[in-house]
């Protein structure tokens, strides 16, 4: 049931983020074909790819932590004994959850000390724009909650 649960915010994360790409690839095609063939592109194209790039980030960070598609250093849990190793992914989990709840809670505040201003060329409330931050946050902490402390599945070709 949990690891459901986790491959659901895993899945969540990813189709969210592709999302996010699309838009995006979208926009920044849109300003080029207006900038190049109609000879001036609106400003805000610029604005709304610089905060998709940061919402695809922020989005799918959840998604590919859960599934092991992120860089990282596998060695001491690779040639530890078997205990140690444990309570080194232990570690790396307790340590994973707090930075998760530690940074929802930060970008959440951040999102909401930005409310009295506007986005210049979207015209739209800061927070709106912020809220990726604190959302991708929350589904790493969930997804690592419903996980657990277990070891990072293995990739081909991992060093």
């Amino acid at each position: 049931m949990r690891s459901s649960l986790c491959e659901g915010v895993a899945r969540l994360s990813i189709g969210v983020a592709t999302l996010m790409v699309i838009i995006n690839v979208s926009v920044v095609l849109y300003g080029i074909a207006m900038r190049y063939v109609f000879g001036g592109a609106p400003i805000w194209t610029d604005e709304l790819a610089r905060y998709a790039m940061i919402a695809t980030a922020m989005l799918g960070m959840a998604g590919v932590w859960l599934r092991g598609e992120h860089m990282r250093i596998s060695l001491a849990e690779r040639f530890l004994p078997p205990a140690k190793a444990r309570w080194v992914v232990r570690y790396q989990w307790f340590l994973g959850v707090v930075i998760a709840l530690v940074g929802a809670w930060l970008c959440w505040r951040y999102a909401q000390s930005v409310s009295m201003f506007r986005s210049p060329t979207l015209g739209v409330s800061r927070t709106l724009l912020m809220l990726s931050m604190p959302i991708g946050f929350a589904l790493l902490a969930l997804g690592l909650l419903l996980r657990g402390a277990k070891p990072m599945p293995q990739q081909i070709g991992e060093v």
